[in-house]
């Protein structure tokens, strides 16, 4: 479909997808101020046709007649809810972390101290799976619309954990060790995504570049720590999780890695140059995922740094996302639900998800780990549970983290399978009709 893109002091102000029929009306206006000096008129190969004025903003966009049929879209906003808010919550939080880290030498110790595994796997990692439960389970309209997948998916989940875990529990966690790294690989690929589209950016060379980037910024983390798991200080889950891999996985990802990582870089210069438009949204992704995977796996061996920057890097935007989610959905609904996504109860948002991890850590430990017993006011089993009763115990604490991992695979997507999201998360195109 051609398009009119409109350009102020180097910034895309409007992108207007045509009918034919209105693009030669505004074809002919833009041949006809072609001498003006103020005007830049250029013509591309895809009927592209680009105008810096200002004053030509306000009348294409007020032309009823030129831009009946027209679809507009205000390209300022290229974050997903505004600068400080990606910044403070998305793009910030990562490269804070890793910030941390380099300039803290305590943040760099071999063993993650009991305060640094409260605040940042209790109330960061394990709190952002149960953020999920606001876009699926506590969303009445969203569970009813797929009530089959809500029921099966936590007692598929416990099942197969079982099987797994009957079987060798070292093939368990191994099995969801890969399932969290897949899914962690996919909400980076998504936030990615997402800046792309805000961006506006509908290239398909481009996006198979970007994906190639983003991905290599982690598997080659991944490839390195897969040659020897041993060395390093840290586990997934636990020892022996991750499998060994040949050294000549680790050479093949460093070359995809350069290689990627450079065309990505060039191409954004590129990009610049020609256009003078720079999506710092992606840039921002891109990059600090890339910092958070390096400096948190190959570069320092220490498993408070990994985890850290992992924790911070997954968990944080994960809740904001779903906050913000919350917040344009119930914004006129009369119900809790929009009283704890308002900014002011954010506490409230937060402390449901630090109460329910508590919950769920506690069960760990009283029954499974018993090593921070101090934590949860020093309850702990005096007998051990045989392995019968681990087979089950065990993959029934790992249904909500299993839960979260399948079924963020369907609530974020766009393309017509979650209804109105590009309005909930960034309040584009037409407000969802109310239900009487």
């Amino acid at each position: 479909m051609p398009a009119l893109i409109i350009i102020t002091d180097g910034q895309v102000d409007f992108v207007i997808y045509l009918q034919w029929r209105n693009f030669s009306r505004i074809l002919r206006w833009a041949i006809v101020l072609r001498s003006s000096p103020q005007v830049l008129v250029e013509f591309t190969k895809s009927s592209r046709v680009k105008i810096s004025n200002r004053f030509l903003m306000r009348q294409f966009a007020t032309s009823q007649d030129s831009l009946q049929g027209a679809k507009c879209f205000d390209m300022k906003s290229r974050w997903i809810a505004s600068g400080p808010f990606d910044l403070g919550l998305i793009l910030g939080p990562p490269i804070a972390a890793v910030l941390l880290v380099l300039a803290v030498p305590a943040l760099r110790s071999s063993e993650t101290p009991i305060w640094g595994w409260v605040l940042f796997v209790v109330f960061i990692d394990v709190a952002h799976v149960y953020a999920s439960l606001y876009r699926t389970y506590f969303h009445p309209e969203e569970f009813a619309r797929r009530r089959t997948l809500y029921l099966l998916t936590p007692l598929s989940c416990f099942l197969v954990g079982f099987a797994l875990y009957s079987i060798d529990y070292l093939l368990f966690w191994r099995v969801l060790a890969y399932v969290a790294v897949f899914h962690f690989l996919r909400q980076q690929y998504g936030f990615m995504m997402v800046y792309r589209h805000r961006a506006g950016e509908r290239s398909g060379w481009d996006a198979q570049l970007d994906k190639c980037a983003i991905y290599a910024t982690m598997l080659y983390p991944l490839a390195f720590w897969h040659k020897n798991p041993s060395s390093r200080h840290f586990q997934w889950f636990l020892e022996g999780d991750f499998i060994q891999l040949p050294g000549w996985v680790a050479t093949a990802a460093v070359i995809f890695y350069t290689a990627s990582l450079s065309l990505f870089v060039l191409r954004q210069i590129q990009v610049f140059m020609v256009r003078g438009t720079i999506n710092w949204g992606k840039i921002g992704i891109v990059g600090s995922t890339g910092a958070v995977w390096y400096v948190g796996i190959a570069l320092l061996n220490s498993d408070f740094a990994f985890t850290l920057t992992n924790v911070v890097a997954h968990g944080v935007p994960y809740m904001a996302l779903v906050w913000l989610y919350g917040r344009h959905k119930w914004a006129d609904d009369p119900s809790w639900r929009a009283m704890i996504h308002r900014p002011v109860a954010a506490g409230i948002f937060v402390g449901l998800l630090f109460a329910l991890a508590y919950v769920e850590e506690g069960l760990w430990d009283v029954f499974v780990w018993q090593e921070h017993a101090e934590v949860f006011f020093g309850m702990a089993l005096d007998f051990e549970l045989s392995s019968t009763m681990l087979a089950i115990l065990v993959p029934l604490l790992t249904v909500p983290q299993a839960t979260h991992y399948l079924v963020d695979a369907w609530i974020w997507k766009f393309g017509g399978s979650n209804p109105h999201i590009r309005y909930y998360l960034f309040l584009e195109g037409e407000a969802p009709k109310a239900v009487a």
